[in-house]
């Protein structure tokens, strides 16, 4: 039987459980962006309870994009040094860490946000080369691997959909077309950096006329065929996915478990389970092997300890989304959640 604190092979990786911790913000940073000492304490916190994979807070992509106020950017001058402290710090664990990149609004001069479809060749050129660029610096910085943000309805997420996308040239239309501005940002990645490529999808878009789950299967197929190592599905944001009963019936036994059945790279679970018996019972009663976190490490940390001694955990997390609302790292409800162990022997 299948456990989440198995030892278990991710692609090249070696994972100490089957949990992978995914991030939102990082508005703990210092003006203009430094790491403060409370971010590099969370994050050694995670990397000793016993996760198996982190991917980081979102880097942004770009400065003056909607987000990146609440969140670190690959363009502030001490990025790679600040951040190879971070996976210095991390890998005393034994833990991989992948940074997770993405922008939500292109802007072009005095252009603000401007839409897919006004995108000339150049931008999207401009788009690649920004992509690449920070990829490099997330190589020099340490990172095992890059999470590129193809879900949540970031820039590249909207591209990537027909609800969202209506050029009419090689870079829309058809699933390839549209994907194409990815596939040529993966294969430049491959060639230039040591990176670990994951990305992330949402299962499919809620939007009438936007991606099915048919089409995110082929879409899967194609990001495995052109070098993608690794992918990570997220839920729907829908009201009828977010109860516990339906997800499990829905979106993981039906939806995932797809996708996994079609491709042969590691696939990551979304969200939204609470307790180490749901866990186990989904790593059991599916083909899913990896499942993501976020919230519950908001929380606390470092509850994977807890899991561990008690065996039957549940999480704190109340699901309140202020941690989500108000983009802070943080919880509001557990303010000075903290890790309880001796970091002297890793």
């Amino acid at each position: 039987m299948k456990d989440l604190f198995d030892i278990c092979d991710f692609a090249e990786f070696t994972l100490n459980s089957r949990i992978v911790r995914t991030g939102l913000w990082e508005s703990e940073r210092e003006q203009p962006g430094n790491l403060t000492p409370e971010i590099y304490d969370r994050y050694e916190s995670i990397a000793a309870s016993g996760v198996g994979l982190i991917i980081s807070e979102l880097y942004s992509l770009y400065p003056k994009d909607s987000f990146s106020k609440f969140s670190n950017t690959v363009n502030y001058r001490q990025f790679v040094r600040e951040a190879k402290d971070l996976t210095d710090l991390v890998h005393l664990y034994d833990v991989p860490i992948f940074a997770q990149l993405g922008f939500v609004q292109y802007h072009k001069h005095a252009q603000q946000n401007v839409r897919i479809e006004d995108l000339t060749i150049e931008d999207i050129r401009k788009i690649q080369t920004d992509f690449i660029i920070a990829a490099q610096k997330i190589d020099y910085a340490g990172f095992d691997g890059i999470q590129i943000a193809l879900g949540n309805y970031y820039f590249l997420t909207r591209f990537i959909s027909p609800y969202f996308n209506k050029r009419e040239d090689k870079y829309g239309g058809s699933t390839l077309n549209r994907l194409r501005i990815v596939l040529e940002i993966i294969k430049v990645i491959k060639q230039n950096t040591k990176l670990h490529i994951n990305c992330r999808l949402n299962a499919f878009d809620i939007q009438k006329g936007g991606m099915t789950l048919d089409e995110t299967i082929e879409i899967a197929k194609l990001l495995e065929k052109h070098g993608a190592d690794s992918l990570q599905i997220t839920r729907p944001r829908s009201p009828q996915y977010f109860s516990r009963e339906n997800y499990e019936k829905k979106l993981l036994a039906l939806d995932v478990s797809r996708i996994i059945d079609n491709v042969n790279i590691p696939v990551i679970m979304g969200g939204g389970v609470k307790s180490q018996r749901q866990i186990n019972n989904i790593l059991n009663k599916t083909n899913v092997e990896f499942i993501s976190m976020q919230r519950p490490f908001v929380a606390d940390p470092s509850f994977l300890v807890d899991w561990q001694i008690e065996g039957d955990g549940e999480v704190k997390c109340r699901t309140c989304n202020n941690c989500y609302w108000k983009k802070t790292s943080t919880c509001f409800i557990y303010p000075k959640a903290t890790l309880n162990v001796d970091y002297s022997d890793p």
